[in-house]
Formats: C-alpha cells, structure tokens, sequence
C-alpha cells in the first residue's frame, strides 16, 4: 500500500507576537520616563543673577509666587495665612528642610518680603531664592 506524501510545511516566525511584546516595553519606557521629570511648580519669569548657582540638597521644598502674587507649595495652592503649617505638614522628620522660592519677577518686593516673613516661622528651614544664570558678557 503506498500513502500519498505529505508536501512539507516550510517552518516560518510568526513576528506579531514579538511586535505586540516590543510596543508594551516602548510605552512602558514612554510612560516611566515621564514621571522622572522635577515637576517645579507653575511657569514663571525668573530674574536673572550672576552669582546664581545650583542648591543641591536632599530634602527641597519649592514655593512659586505667580506674577499675580498667587502662591503656590509644590503642586498645591497655598495661603499666605496658612504657609507655614502647610510646610510643616510636607517636612519628613527633623532634617533640614531647604525653601527655594520661585518668584516672577514682576511680583512686588513687599510680596516676597511677606512670604519670607512667614517662612523664617517654622524652625530649621532655610531660604533661597531662585534665579536664572545671567548670560556671561561677550569678550572684547
């Protein structure tokens, strides 16, 4: 008895699994990669200094005053009249806590003069003020 020959299959890579498997890894990079970004507040224009320089410390705080003298604590709105106890809320534990205060440049002195005022009340805080490097002048 003689049995009909099979036609041999040719062995072939089905490469959709492995497109669909590569497309979750690049969306899970996208999307991890987004939250590494330092969330600092609202957008304000900062005033140029010379002496700027980088305040690297480990436990940070950031404050924005709009140029509407609005405040702003982190990502939260915050009260002139509650300041204080909103930052003690966000300290962890008794470390040093370093208050960098973003304020517009056309916000009025007396403005960020009140809000250091309230800041100098919670205990072992310190200020600095943030600013953009000025650009350095072209040489002779």
């Amino acid at each position: 008895m003689h049995l009909p020959e099979e036609p041999e299959i040719q062995p072939e890579i089905n490469i959709v699994p492995m497109i669909d498997v590569i497309f979750v890894v690049l969306i899970f990079f996208i999307l991890s990669s987004l939250f590494l970004t330092r969330s600092e507040g609202l957008p304000v224009n900062l005033p140029g200094a010379a002496t700027s320089e980088n305040q690297l410390q480990q436990h940070t705080l950031t404050l924005t005053i709009t140029s509407g003298g609005d405040l702003q604590l982190g990502n939260e709105a915050a009260a002139l009249e509650s300041l204080a106890e909103q930052v003690q809320a966000r300290r962890v534990g008794d470390r040093p806590l370093l208050m960098i205060i973003r304020a517009d440049k056309e916000v009025q002195h007396g403005r960020v003069i009140e809000v250091m005022d309230r800041l100098r009340q919670v205990p072992n805080l310190e200020l600095a003020i943030a600013t953009i490097p000025e650009a350095a002048p072209a040489a002779p």
